[in-house]
């Protein structure tokens, strides 16, 4: 059974889409810890980050960072936070939060977006992301 990452991935799904490449996919979290909070995710499904082969973590991770650096260049935040937990959806993927303090990194804690924002701010991280990687 498609993760509900895979349906994102094929379009059945609509997500705000910040970065995309042949192997990944970056997407606003839709429940986030704080504005800008994007998830890196393999287009490959796998469920386990520790089960990915040693190549494609290392490629998750670059492409990640890269995503970090134009959230971080996009969002006022002091900086860009990592976690990969993995039990909500069994997918490997990757938060990306921007930090302010310890507590934007709970995650019972949401920040609530409207659609506008949501689509202006996938926009501006993307934009900021292409013209990094150009």
């Amino acid at each position: 059974m498609s993760s509900i990452f895979t349906k994102i991935v094929k379009g059945e799904i609509p997500s705000y889409k910040v970065a995309e490449t042949e192997k990944f996919y970056a997407f606003l979290d839709i429940r986030p810890n704080t504005k800008g909070h994007t998830l890196c995710i393999t287009k490959e499904e796998v469920d386990k980050v520790w089960d990915l082969k040693e190549e494609t973590y290392m490629e998750l991770m670059r492409f990640s960072r890269k995503v970090a650096l134009a959230i971080e260049k996009t969002i006022s935040c002091n900086r860009v936070g990592l976690a990969v937990v993995g039990l909500e959806v069994p997918h490997v993927h990757v938060h990306l939060i921007p930090l302010n303090e310890m507590k934007d990194i709970d995650f019972k804690q949401i920040t609530e977006l409207s659609e506008t924002e949501f689509k202006e701010t996938a926009e501006s991280i993307g934009k900021t992301f292409e013209e990094m990687n150009a």
